[in-house]
């Protein structure tokens, strides 16, 4: 299988997975492995060229809030080989690095440093452990790192950054939250679209994106808006919709053949990587796939 960094290269549709933190926390990790192998094999089966570890949220100081601090290792680790043992070369191995939970100063009380180096750790144990790239989601190490669901850009830089101080060689995705609003698309920290690009290209980001927050038709207009601010490969991830509640559950209403259909307008408009993020399931991954295979197969 060629390296995450070659597919990029060449130009290359991926699909990424769907929804994990959804279905489940990063305490399932050292108690329930096995239901993270269940779902990395469903979204392998649905066709996903890239399956993001259960480590969101597992930072030492994201941890810390709920006691799991000394935990950090154990479950990223965890985490890495429940996912690489399905993958077996067959999908990357993406390693999932979410907000802090902290708030930086000069807005919040927690000094970047601090921020920077639980991220340092995270990266450490995720590459230690072997994923094939760190989305800020083998044994020869991973395939990237997956920076996600960011909505300080500065937060999100840092991340990128511990992650290229860690390994360099390691391809860094990162991705930001955006909602709309009457001036146009920004996190509700403020960052614009095209700094959030800018930014993130700053520090050395593979790819960038938005995941989380808005349904397929939003996350066209995100894209075009990164495509108009960025040469870097684009990774977009929406949700199922927004969450609504019926019936006393939370449900999300975009079924997987119309996102798929939308999603053929984020091929258009030149993004790289193609996945889903809350609400979305395996069914929704196996018709994105269908989709993105649709346009990559001339006709004949």
């Amino acid at each position: 299988m060629k390296s995450f960094r070659e597919r990029l290269a060449a130009g290359d549709l991926l699909v990424a997975d769907g929804a994990l933190g959804t279905m489940l926390f990063e305490t399932v990790t050292l108690s329930r492995r096995t239901v993270l192998e269940e779902i990395a094999q469903l979204y392998l089966d649905a066709g996903a060229d890239i399956i993001e570890t259960n480590t969101f949220g597992a930072s030492p100081l994201r941890l810390a809030l709920s006691g799991l601090g000394a935990d950090a290792e154990a479950i990223n680790r965890e985490a890495v080989l429940a996912v690489s043992k399905v993958a077996d070369e067959r999908a990357y191995v993406a390693g999932s690095c979410g907000p802090s939970g902290a708030l930086l100063k000069p807005h919040g009380d927690t000094d970047p440093t601090d921020v920077y180096n639980s991220f340092r750790t995270q990266m450490e144990f995720l590459i230690a452990a072997g994923v094939d790239c760190v989305c800020v989601e083998t044994a020869a190490g991973v395939d990237c790192v997956c920076v996600e669901t960011m909505i300080d850009l500065e937060e999100a830089k840092l991340a990128v950054l511990a992650a290229k101080d860690v390994s360099p060689a390691t391809p860094v995705t990162a991705t930001m939250t955006f909602d709309p609003t009457p001036r146009g698309f920004y996190t509700i920290m403020g960052v614009s679209v095209a700094a959030a690009a800018a930014g993130l290209q700053e520090v050395g980001a593979d790819a960038v994106g938005s995941n989380c927050g808005n349904g397929i038709e939003n996350m066209i207009a995100i894209a075009k808006e990164f495509r108009s601010s960025s040469d870097l490969p684009l990774i977009i991830q929406a949700n199922a919709g927004l969450p609504q509640t019926k019936g006393g559950k939370i449900v999300y209403d975009e079924a997987p053949e119309f996102m798929a259909q939308r999603a053929r307008e984020l091929v258009a408009a030149g993004v790289s990587i193609i996945g889903g993020c809350c609400g979305t399931t395996p069914d929704h991954i196996s018709a994105l796939r269908a989709m993105v295979d649709g346009v990559s197969t001339p006709a004949s």
